[in-house]
């Protein structure tokens, strides 16, 4: 949900807690589950062949590898988890012509610095920069900053949704003229 108005524009930002994370991470989890199981089986010297079927595996070197790769995933998968619960890179865009302001939250990692809180004045902003990268299987990524006078760049938002080229430059277009400055393409 994004707000805006002739004088104020907010703008939220979803963060980690998407679809596709939680694809990743479910099916990491059930994977490393199925190594372990299958590690410990063959170290038990127990066959469970109606749920696993396999031949049989011996414990040194293969079982012992199978349970690695089962405690590393399970390990990477409760990180997956950690960052979704945590709602990592979650946060809003606030524009306000009206005090002249542009503030920039998002949530970070627990701790002392889990808030990330950036404030500085509009006429600081020298430009929009918009980057334009191959990802992966040719598909285009785009990136979004914003130049400040003596901060550099700062990141705006990363633009991997299922948006046209035209809406994103539509995007971009509209936030420059927001702001009045120029739009940079890198």
């Amino acid at each position: 949900m994004n707000w805006r108005s002739d004088r104020i524009w907010i703008e939220l930002i979803t963060g980690s807690r998407k679809i596709i994370n939680f694809y990743w991470a479910f099916i990491l989890f059930l994977g490393s589950l199925g190594f372990l199981v299958v590690g410990i089986c063959s170290y038990l010297d127990s066959n469970f062949r109606s749920l696993f079927p396999y031949q049989q595996i011996l414990f040194f070197p293969q079982g012992i590898v199978v349970s690695f790769y089962g405690i590393a995933g399970l390990f990477i998968s409760s990180y997956l988890w950690c960052i979704i619960s945590w709602n990592i890179g979650s946060g809003y865009d606030r524009f306000d012509r009206k005090e002249g302001t542009v503030c920039i939250f998002r949530w970070g990692f627990p701790g002392k610095n889990r808030r990330i809180f950036l404030r500085f004045l509009m006429e600081d902003i020298q430009a929009i920069r918009m980057e334009v990268k191959e990802g992966i299987y040719t598909r285009i990524v785009f990136f979004l900053y914003m130049e400040i006078r003596g901060q550099g760049s700062i990141p705006l938002i990363h633009i991997d949704e299922n948006l046209t080229p035209r809406e994103i430059e539509q995007k971009v277009a509209e936030l420059a003229y927001f702001f009045r400055v120029p739009i940079e393409l890198k």
